[in-house]
């Protein structure tokens, strides 16, 4: 038996090293310089892993983290947070911006050179009536004074972390927060430098966390305002917000409104954030999420060892018992019970403890078996030797031919031996290969009673065979094979008429008991001595006084014994009880063997 706690044999020699003093790639002792420790680490963790985990674990764990983790990308990518935050951010930039439009509108300065009054006009004037109908009104009349606007503007915006870019009627640029001074100070990158890989892929997962259906933000220039489709709109008097995404991946809310004065369009208010102002509110969500995706998965990965644990664990230990079982020499190795488990671990042990007991049953049978076979064998073998031997010393003829009696009795007596022990060698395999059939008693009872009536086999014993049951046509069927079936049957209707005296009958019946069939077969014999009841189903055991010894190989018994149990039935013998002799003691009125099999 190998030892269990040997190295494993997938590992080599070189690889097992000192963990102080690690090899170097040209395999000699690595110097403390030269040594890196994560690739130790690394090695060392794998190596762990392969010797705590088994394939069933690694499963477990990886399914449970897989649902997981496809949980917290779910969330991340279609988190309703952002969503809900994206719009409430556009509602405020639309309120900000409508209080924003109504105070330049206010500013705005009236151009006197651009207005021009006609006395003889106010003159005409009638009740009620006031200079200038909406007919005469023309937006040119108050243009928006971008002198005037910027220190209103500044004031504004420079609380609210956005940009605002207010635009003319025919969207031409006015004003843009970023060119103020003092109003917003932005740390811009160096434009020379180039982002890093992990910058990189960091604008590319973020590009694809928010991009979605989002359309892509680009920079316009001053003449360029009716570019925007929420500024087109605010100079035709509407109001739009849109939600783009620029090239790095972050979101931009804008809105813009109309500025308004006299019910007149002056101009359009455009208020955007900046680049990663909803992004870190959005990150900062989404990090909260990692955490508690990172408890989970720490709880989820205690939960699935746990669970590995009481699956893979027992698992693993049924495994090795299997193992050592095959690889027994002498020791009984019992497998672990977990049969008090409710599950199929625990009958997955049941299985395995039965199936060894009975293959260890089974190799018992087979080596006491092949102890009687060899015991048995060479009783007629040592005395044909000594026949044989002595056959040459013979004096006369009467001598030699009691000798060749002997030899010849020797011979038979092998032959039989042989052909009984062949019988039970293979009966369990044949049992085990053919399916099992219907078997109608009433119809194979009769014809071996027939049978036996018919050849009486050197016996003056008839066989009488009877059938009990409420009716003639009660089912008498068994689940079984019809041949082995009538080898037992045949072989008890023998043993009861070689018992039996000339003359006697042996009586055959069969009856249903519950849910079972009952199989009797009584003669009138001598009946079976008390301590050999048990006794006679032995292999190669026979009591037959009345018969010369060597005439029997004392296994039919045995293998009807074989059969029945095969079938899942019982086979027994007992006395009959006779009347009382003249003392009072009870008598025996002859042997008695029963069968019962399981009915269908």
């Amino acid at each position: 038996m190998l030892d269990r706690t040997q190295p494993d044999s997938n590992l080599n020699a070189e690889d097992v090293v000192s963990p102080g003093v690690p090899e170097d790639s040209t395999g000699g002792k690595a110097s403390a310089k030269g040594w890196r420790p994560l690739s130790w680490l690394s090695r060392a963790g794998q190596f762990f892993f392969a010797l705590s985990f088994s394939s069933l674990t690694r499963r477990i764990v990886s399914l449970n983290l897989a649902g997981l983790v496809a949980l917290v990308a779910s969330i991340l990518y279609l988190s309703q947070f952002r969503a809900g935050l994206i719009d409430a951010r556009a509602q405020s930039l639309l309120v900000q911006a409508e209080i924003i439009a109504g105070a330049i509108a206010a500013s705005a300065t009236v151009q006197t050179n651009a207005i021009t009054i006609d006395p003889d006009r106010l003159l005409d004037l009638k009740p009620g009536e006031s200079y200038g109908g909406a007919e005469d009104y023309s937006p040119l009349d108050f243009p928006i004074n971008p002198e005037r606007v910027a220190p209103v503007l500044r004031t504004l915006i420079s609380p609210t972390k956005t940009r605002a870019r207010i635009y003319d009627p025919n969207g031409g640029l006015l004003l843009d927060s970023r060119s103020l001074e003092n109003v917003l100070r932005l740390d811009l990158p160096p434009p020379a430098l180039q982002p890093g890989i992990f910058e990189r892929a960091t604008i590319a997962v973020r590009t694809w966390l928010n991009r979605g259906d989002l359309p892509l933000y680009r920079e316009l220039g001053p003449e360029n305002g009716n570019g925007y489709e929420e500024v087109a709109n605010a100079l035709q008097g509407q109001k739009r917000s849109m939600v783009r995404v620029n090239s790095r991946g972050e979101v931009i809310v804008s809105v813009a409104v109309p500025v308004l004065r006299s019910r007149a369009i002056h101009g359009a208010l455009m208020l955007s954030t900046q680049g990663d102002d909803i992004d870190q509110m959005v990150t900062a969500e989404r990090l909260a999420i990692l955490k508690v995706g990172g408890v989970a998965a720490a709880v989820m990965i205690m939960l699935s060892l746990l669970l590995a644990s009481t699956i893979a664990g027992p698992v693993r230990r049924l495994a090795d018992s299997a193992e050592r079982v095959r690889r027994r020499i002498k020791t009984r190795v019992e497998i672990p019970d977990f049969t008090r488990r409710r599950d199929e671990i625990g009958h997955l042990s049941g299985a395995l403890r039965d199936m060894t007991s009975a293959l260890y049953s089974r190799i018992e049978a087979i080596e006491t078996f092949a102890a009687d076979v060899a015991h048995e064998l060479k009783n007629p073998l040592t005395s044909l030797r000594s026949a044989v031997e002595t056959l040459p010393l013979a004096r006369n003829e009467i001598s030699r031919a009691r000798l060749l009696e002997v030899i010849e009795h020797d011979v038979k007596r092998l032959d039989r031996l042989i052909s009984d022990i062949s019988d039970a060698s293979r009966l369990d395999a044949e049992l085990q290969r053919q399916d099992t059939m219907p078997v109608d008693l009433r119809r194979l009872l009769a014809t071996l009673a027939s049978v036996a009536n018919e050849t009486k086999l050197g016996h003056d014993v008839a066989v009488e065979v009877r059938f009990e049951g409420r009716t003639p046509t009660d089912s008498l069927s068994v689940p079984g094979h019809d041949s082995r079936l009538g080898q037992v049957i045949s072989n008890l209707l023998s043993n009861a008429q070689s018992f039996s005296e000339p003359g006697n009958k042996v009586r055959l019946t069969c009856r249903r008991v519950r849910s079972e069939i009952e199989i009797v077969v009584d003669d009138d014999g001598p009946g079976i001595r008390e301590d050999a009841l048990e006794r006679i189903f032995e292999r190669f055991y026979t009591d037959r006084p009345h018969q010369g010894f060597g005439q029997n190989s004392g296994l039919g018994l045995s293998i009807s014994k074989q059969i029945i149990e095969a079938h899942g039935g019982r086979i027994w013998a007992e006395n009959r009880a006779g009347p009382a002799d003249a003392a009072g003691a009870p008598t025996v009125a002859g042997a008695r063997f029963v069968v019962r099999l399981p009915a269908l």
